[in-house]
């Protein structure tokens, strides 16, 4: 089982907070909120936090932006992860990943089965790399970025869990640009 090695040092990662929303602003902002909450108190740094528009060309772009950025280690997007018509997040992500995490999204579907049933395959929730940063795609709701952050998140992006968590990888994802 997954376990604290509390021998080994906590590092703090640079974290960005991207809310896609058509209608929302910073002051009515619940999930994105919620992750910046969840991560401060965890320790990490909020590198970034903004609001964009449903539009995937304007997701990309700024998905982008922050990969470029070497002050971001982590991207998390809340919004636009649904099945309707603008819900067009996933497609941005994956526009911008070069590897993706396929079990990113089963791992988030089995927790939130365990909360709201078979409604989690509305979600597709999704996670990628891309120059050297990770990228996470969450529901808009504020109780599905508690559920990633407290279940899934908080581990992975935390050096001392154990067996692997993805922090220790951070040096390695982007060797294939080392080799000769």
């Amino acid at each position: 089982m997954s376990r604290i090695d509390e021998t080994k040092e906590f590092i703090p990662v640079r974290i960005a907070i991207l809310t896609v929303s058509d209608t929302r602003s910073l002051a009515e902002d619940k999930s994105g909120d919620t992750l910046v909450q969840r991560l401060t108190d965890a320790g990490h740094k909020l590198a970034a936090r903004e609001i964009v528009k449903d539009e995937r060309d304007v997701i990309a772009a700024k998905l982008r932006e922050w990969v470029a950025d070497p002050a971001i280690d982590v991207v998390i997007s809340t919004g636009g992860t649904g099945l309707t018509g603008r819900d067009v997040t996933v497609e941005a992500h994956r526009d911008v990943y070069e590897k993706e995490i396929d079990a990113f999204g089963t791992v988030f579907t089995i927790v939130s089965m365990q909360k709201i049933g078979t409604s989690a395959v509305q979600s597709r929730a999704t996670g990628g790399v891309a120059g050297g940063t990770y990228l996470f795609a969450l529901p808009g709701s504020s109780g599905a970025c508690k559920d990633a952050w407290d279940e899934i998140l908080a581990y992975q992006l935390d050096y001392r869990h154990r067996p692997c968590n993805f922090v220790e990888i951070f040096p390695r994802l982007e060797e294939h640009k080392r080799r000769k």
